[in-house]
């Protein structure tokens, strides 16, 4: 299911492209019970469409996904960024430092996939001091579409800059112990997040 999933996320597999058991056995070498069953959770999910006596089919991530995404990311980060300001500890704010330090390098570098690492750990680093467990593992839960977002967004050089400056905005914040313009920055950024992948989209 994981490796499915990743797939269509990733344009492996195109909107509306028919999932074949017997192509996806023989690629992942497995039975076909297992592959039934991962499009069964998929399905669920909402990823694959089930026709009936035709079979499944990709729906991929869908403009309207995108905007629940981000809609998603707005109400939980800025509530995340918000007790990390107010629980993080020296180590964890050492660990920030270094995450920008390489974005920064990287940045310059133009090495966009070393940047969307970062990136990610930046990120995860904030839902880590947030001390709140729940709200950690609802934010981890949905960092393969987040993933998605930001590599295409990050695969256009010109975006780089920006990026890095939203970044260290927020990391300004968090340094200063300012609550309020931390979540000022989270919510700036993100809505420059999905104005940017929203372009990319349209490109598409």
């Amino acid at each position: 299911a994981a490796t499915l999933r990743k797939r269509i996320l990733q344009g492996h597999y195109r909107i509306g492209e028919q999932l074949k058991e017997s192509v996806i056995c023989e690629e992942l070498a497995v039975s076909r019970t297992p592959v039934r069953e991962a499009l069964k959770q998929l399905s669920a999910e909402g990823f694959v469409e089930n026709v009936p006596n035709r079979g499944a089919f990709a729906r991929g991530f869908t403009k309207q996904d995108l905007r629940d995404l981000y809609a998603v990311r707005a109400a939980i980060e800025e509530m995340a960024i918000g007790l990390a300001v107010e629980n993080i500890t020296a180590e964890e704010m050492a660990a920030l430092e270094e995450v920008y330090d390489l974005m920064e390098f990287y940045t310059k570098k133009k090495n966009s996939k070393m940047v969307l690492e970062q990136n990610q750990r930046f990120h995860e680093i904030i839902y880590q001091a947030s001390k709140s467990r729940f709200m950690a593992q609802v934010l981890m839960s949905y960092q393969d579409y987040v993933y998605q977002a930001r590599k295409a967004t990050l695969s256009i050089s010109s975006n780089l800059k920006q990026i890095l400056e939203e970044h260290r905005e927020i990391l300004e914040a968090i340094r200063e112990k300012e609550r309020e313009r931390a979540m000022e920055q989270m919510s700036h950024h993100l809505k420059n997040s999905q104005a940017r992948a929203e372009v990319q989209w349209n490109m598409l």
